[in-house]
């Protein structure tokens, strides 16, 4: 399998990233993401140091997950999806992340 290189900017450092051919508008989207959790952490004006944001922003996404995870644990399960899996039988993470959008409701998105 073939590694594709996305060049990326967080906090206005540029990151050359490596990603599956099929990865890269969901790496971007995580870029995204990052970005906007650091630069709120920075623009909050109590931590200065670049290595303390980015572990408070792993932190408060891992949180956010964690949290995501256990309202999905609430949820009656799902009767298995076809159209969530490929052919190959690999996951397809867009068709997951739509259930769980409609699953929340008006509560938020996932991404």
């Amino acid at each position: 399998m073939s590694v594709k290189q996305i060049e990326a900017t967080i906090l206005g450092q540029s990151y050359v990233l490596a990603c599956p051919p099929d990865g890269a508008a969901l790496l971007t989207e995580a870029v995204a993401i990052v970005d906007r959790e650091m630069s709120a952490i920075r623009d909050a004006g109590k931590v200065k140091a670049r290595e303390r944001m980015a572990v408070l922003a792993a932190l408060n996404l891992a949180y956010q997950r964690a949290e995501l995870a256990a309202q999905q644990a609430a949820l009656p399960p799902a009767p298995p999806a076809p159209s969530s899996a490929h052919d190959d039988g690999s996951i397809d993470v867009e068709a997951l992340i739509r259930r769980v959008d409609a699953a929340l409701g008006d509560d938020g998105h996932l991404l």
